[in-house]
């Protein structure tokens, strides 16, 4: 009877210290509510800054597109200028249509304004072309200098 006795202790024993095995296992293979939320604070660090950077892109391609857009439309509207005859210049404004959305131009034409007036030619014009995007958003500014015979 006493060994029986030993048998159902060292059985309780084994059943204890299996279960305390168990119960290690998973306390250690789990996280703790702190380690989530270090984890979730670190994640929404790194997801703010790559937003970030992102959206500044973004920005940063739209300008460059402007920019690089905006001197070839102001070429044109030179070129036009000067396939003109010099007394319709006059100043104007418009868009580009449907070519270029949101794309609009202004043309000032002015007689040049120089301290020396002597030297100067009455014909010597100041051609002003403004090209603008999205409502004035972005803007690019081109001062031509031009001898238009009358």
């Amino acid at each position: 009877m006493w060994a029986f006795k030993t048998l159902k202790i060292s059985l309780a024993l084994l059943r204890r210290e299996y279960l305390l095995k168990c119960l290690d296992r998973i306390s250690a293979a789990g996280f703790t509510l702190l380690e989530v939320l270090v984890c979730l604070s670190i994640i929404s660090i790194v997801l703010v800054a790559v937003y970030r950077t992102h959206s500044q892109t973004l920005i940063m391609n739209r300008s460059t597109q402007f920019y690089t857009t905006a001197p070839l439309l102001d070429q044109r509207q030179l070129s036009e200028i000067e396939l003109n005859t010099p007394a319709n210049l006059t100043d104007d404004s418009g868009d580009y249509g449907n070519e270029y959305p949101g794309y609009q131009w202004k043309i000032s034409v002015s007689d040049n304004e120089l301290s020396e007036p002597d030297t100067v030619s009455e014909d010597m014009k100041r051609i002003d072309i403004t090209v603008a995007f999205n409502q004035d958003e972005l803007i690019y500014n081109l001062r031509s200098y031009r001898y238009l015979p009358q």
